[in-house]
């Protein structure tokens, strides 16, 4: 599962380059047997959850079923919202989105001949610089974390390619410096830090097609190898790390507990999965891609009966990819542009305008496009972050 050598083009726009260029290396989705029942650990990183549209039995609570949503136009509250959570960054800096999570957003910042990763925190003032990249031009911010305490962890692709190496940091809030935590000079997946507990998790390539998950204490100490395998990038999903990892001619989901590192089993109708992609999960929702020619949106939540293919409408899925979830939000991004599911509602809106991004996680929604050609001067980005949770239900089906 090593990245590919794709070039790509320089972060001027909106868009994080790990998210829009991280190749889709497994696909398709297939049901096989029974798995294995929860562990504790998994157990006790899902909990039961409800929705108007989930059904049980007529003679009391059992298994719940989705049904389909059906697309809205984006309201009004949605939209006023969305503007009112703008990210001002300096005059003369051009952002691009990296991730956003509580009260934070992770920025790369260009202008004035120097790059930089950046962190906005909510309450205003000026951004935090957590590093300044050695070579403004080919060096780009892929991915972030932060504890919104005090420590941070980012990761910087240094080259224009896929495989170009990377560079993983910790940031220290306290005393506003960043020490690399490790170098990847190997094909493998793109780093996706995880900071979780006063731990970093990520993998990164070791060679002969596979790659390692390691966990590194942010207060520093040696990192510690969790586990080996021809693997994709690792997520968290409530008190789980899961990946997708090949498994002879197929692929599956693994997992390990967040606290203790020890391997967990994921619940039945998971554990089940072969060859999904674009998995994610926040430990009670579970979202995916199935399919090639017809690919849909599978959801699964504890305590429903069986997964369901919740949206199927071209364009919605045409390209689907980079699912991100938040609460009863879930995220994804077209070709063409970006959609969130409202499954309180069971309805889904295009969310932002053509080539736009947008991310639900750990809280937060946040978007990003830009207001003419990105490539062009005069056109000025445009990066908005909300709280997912203090936002209206979308309009329902009959609405």
């Amino acid at each position: 599962m090593a990245t590919s050598g794709r070039a790509f083009p320089l972060a001027g726009g909106v868009f994080p380059p790990a998210l829009l260029l991280t190749g889709v290396l497994l696909t398709g989705c297939s049901s096989a047997g029974p798995g294995p029942a929860p562990t504790p650990d998994a157990a006790s990183a899902t909990s039961a959850s409800r929705s108007p549209q989930a059904t049980g039995s007529p003679s009391g609570p059992g298994p719940r079923t989705l049904a389909a949503a059906c697309e809205v136009r984006l309201p009004a509250p949605w939209s006023s919202a969305l503007a009112a959570g703008e990210v001002r960054t300096p005059p003369g800096e051009r952002a691009v989105l990296s991730d956003a999570g509580p009260g934070w957003t992770a920025v790369q910042l260009t202008g004035s001949g120097r790059r930089r990763a950046a962190l906005v925190e909510a309450g205003g003032g000026s951004p935090r610089t957590l590093l300044a990249f050695d070579d403004p031009d080919a060096h780009q911010l892929l991915a972030a974390d932060y504890d919104g305490r005090r420590w941070a962890a980012f990761a910087v692709l240094e080259g224009r390619t896929l495989d170009s190496p990377w560079s993983l940091y910790v940031w220290d809030g306290t005393t506003g410096t960043a020490r690399r935590l490790t170098h990847a000079d190997r094909p493998g997946p793109l780093p996706r830090p995880v900071v979780s507990g006063g731990t970093v998790h990520w993998a990164q390539g070791v060679g002969d097609g596979e790659a390692t998950v390691y966990a590194a204490p942010v207060a520093g100490g040696e990192p510690r190898a969790v586990h080996t395998g021809v693997m994709d990038t690792p997520f968290a999903a409530g008190g789980l790390l899961v990946w997708r990892e090949s498994a002879g001619p197929t692929t599956r989901l693994s997992a390990v507990s967040l606290r203790g590192l020890r391997s967990a089993a994921l619940p039945a109708p998971l554990a089940a999965l072969r060859d999904l992609r674009s998995v994610v999960s926040d430990g009670t929702t579970w979202a995916w891609v199935a399919g090639e020619t017809e690919p849909r949106l599978m959801v699964w939540r504890t305590g429903d009966a069986r997964p369901t293919a919740v949206v199927t409408t071209s364009p919605a899925v045409d390209g689907m990819d980079q699912l991100r979830i938040s609460g009863r939000l879930i995220t994804w991004r077209t070709p063409e542009t970006s959609y969130a599911l409202d499954l309180g509602s069971l309805s889904y809106t295009r969310i932002t305008p053509a080539y736009g991004y947008a991310q639900a996680g750990d809280g937060a929604l946040a978007v990003a496009y830009s207001l003419g050609d990105a490539k062009a001067d005069g056109s000025r980005s445009v990066i908005q972050v909300v709280d997912a949770g203090r936002l209206p239900a979308l309009p329902g089906c009959g609405g």
